[in-house]
């Protein structure tokens, strides 16, 4: 056999071995009960700015039940055709496979927005369908994208 170090190396190889460097335990800091004034400010101000907890909540409980049963009856709809065609019941186009599935799957995508519109972000959870809720939370949406365009708009004629 050749001698290792005298040998070509491979483009992947390491030119030099490092040598293994005993890793020390990290220091324990004891936390200091000052805080930055900007770190506070930033912290304060997501907290203001964001998503409540019990209306997040809520957002995840209908995204899971408007996207969820279609995403899963899309599944189902595979096993089931499966199924029918290997054991000859009748034959199914592919057509109408991919129809069933594509209408069970855009379902569930479009039961994703619904589920977060949908959400009440009153106190109150609101209607079980929250037809009224998505209509004022679309509404509000439609609007702020109308006064951002029309921000852009202005800032782009000066």
């Amino acid at each position: 056999m050749a001698d290792p170090t005298n040998r070509d190396r491979l483009p992947f190889e390491r030119k030099s071995k490092k040598k293994k460097v005993e890793k020390k335990p990290p220091a324990v800091v004891a936390p200091s009960t000052k805080t930055s004034g900007a770190k506070d400010k930033k912290g304060r101000r997501s907290a203001d700015s964001g998503i409540p907890a019990v209306v997040s909540q809520r957002m995840v409980k209908r995204m899971a039940l408007f996207s969820g049963i279609p995403t899963g009856l899309g599944m189902l709809s595979f096993v089931l055709f499966y199924l029918v065609v290997s054991r000859d019941w009748f034959e199914i186009p592919t057509y109408v496979v991919f129809s069933v599935s594509l209408l069970f799957f855009g379902l569930g995508v479009v039961g994703l927005s619904y589920g977060i519109f949908s959400t009440s972000w009153e106190d109150e959870p609101g209607s079980v369908w929250g037809w009224p809720e998505f209509r004022l939370n679309l509404s509000r949406t439609i609007a702020v994208w109308r006064n951002a365009q029309q921000t852009a708009q202005d800032n782009g004629d000066r």
